[in-house]
């Protein structure tokens, strides 16, 4: 028989989520008891030995610490903490025992146990295994994780349309690859990528640079506003103010967001910022958003230099925001020999569309024109598949 003793949506972010096997009344409550507070949340109770299939499913589905007591049935017991630990080894079994037999303690550890809780149990000692398996839990993940890919889009001048386009993509990123998709939005004085996608925010990340004490991967979970498409945001504050140690803040950051998302699109606004070269050194590709006018291609010829010195320009692509051929006095040769490289996209200049989203709070990415095609291209291709060359004359791309 077993108790569902809360809603794994309520428990803390922060809590370690514990299984407890105790047939014995008394000293399954005097457990429960000991385990009250903000370390842990007791995820369901065991009033008998259960299943091993239904132990299985039960860790599976999200576990990080199971307490076993030993003394009614030790071999039944053992045969659990054995299999438990075969199994997933990412769970930290514990023993709850008053037995002193020193063979039985090691069959214990023989079996995968890492803590000995005596009985009668005392608060202090049963503190210190959970701090243990909270950093254990910690190292885990760590370990599990591979890094997702950090994908930065930087204007090279203010109205280039950064915005539109980063948080448009990561729209079509999350479509495209089916995986978890972040927007964090880098512009702290002015970014409005949030707005971009119709989101009211209640935190942003302004909460994590005044609480870098705090930061870890739950703390950051309860920062980002989800939006319908599947891409979490972490938006700009809407308060212009200054954050010391921006960048030192800002590199704990994405190291947290990079381990829990498959793609994080980073907004990094405009103009001049010495967390641009930081983003260059992480980024997996770097979008440097330009127009076809002088003072932009200047920019970006500036940036592409320095990037170049700093280690080369492989990772950059040049997207060509609002692009028209037809209106434009600069042909391509020009522009590419203005940039120093080829240009990767070019944005059709689709103003009706912007405009239409901008007033809806709506993705234009969601809608059917030349600009959203060109976007979903870009999230293909960031994701690795394979992009279908188009009818240039039918879209206007090129």
């Amino acid at each position: 028989m077993s108790t569902s003793m809360r809603d794994p949506e309520s428990l803390s972010m922060n809590a370690l989520s514990v299984v407890l096997i105790a047939p014995h009344d008394g000293r399954r409550r005097a457990l429960a008891a000991a385990l009250k507070g903000p370390q842990s949340a007791v995820r369901r109770e065991f009033a008998d030995y259960p299943s091993l299939e239904t132990l299985t499913q039960l860790i599976d589905e999200g576990c990080d610490v199971l307490i076993v007591d030993l003394d009614p049935d030790p071999e039944r017991a053992l045969d659990l903490v054995e299999t438990v630990c075969s199994t997933n080894g990412a769970v930290t079994v514990m023993i709850y025992s008053s037995r002193k037999d020193p063979d039985l303690l090691v069959r214990c550890m023989r079996a995968g146990a890492r803590e000995l809780l005596a009985d009668p149990i005392q608060s202090e000692n049963i503190a210190e295994a959970l701090v243990r398996a909270a950093a254990r839990r910690l190292e885990v993940r760590r370990q599990r994780r591979v890094a997702g890919k950090l994908l930065v889009f930087l204007g090279v001048k203010g109205g280039s349309g950064v915005t539109t386009l980063a948080s448009n993509f990561a729209v079509a990123l999350a479509k495209e690859s089916r995986s978890k998709v972040a927007l964090v939005d880098l512009d702290v004085h002015l970014g409005d990528a949030a707005l971009a996608l119709g989101l009211q925010t209640k935190f942003s990340i302004a909460d994590a640079l005044r609480n870098v004490h705090r930061l870890d991967s739950d703390f950051l979970a309860t920062l980002m506003t989800p939006h319908a498409s599947g891409v979490d945001v972490l938006a700009a504050p809407d308060q212009y103010g200054a954050f010391d140690s921006f960048r030192e803040a800002a590199s704990a950051i994405l190291r947290i967001v990079r381990d829990d998302y498959a793609y994080v699109v980073i907004d990094a606004g405009s103009g001049p910022d010495r967390l641009h070269d930081l983003l260059f050194q992480l980024a997996d590709t770097m979008y440097l958003v330009a127009q076809v006018e002088i003072s932009a291609l200047r920019n970006a010829n500036r940036i592409i230099s320095h990037f170049t010195d700093a280690g080369g320009n492989q990772n950059i692509n040049v997207v060509l925001n609002r692009f028209d051929p037809r209106k434009s006095e600069i042909d391509e040769s020009r522009v590419a020999k203005a940039l120093t490289m080829p240009v990767s996209w070019r944005a059709p200049n689709d103003y009706g569309a912007v405009r239409r989203a901008q007033n809806n709070g709506t993705p234009l990415v969601m809608e059917d024109s030349a600009l959203s095609k060109m976007l979903h291209d870009m999230a293909r291709a960031a994701c690795g598949i394979s992009v279908t060359p188009r009818n240039k004359k039918r879209f206007g791309l090129f």
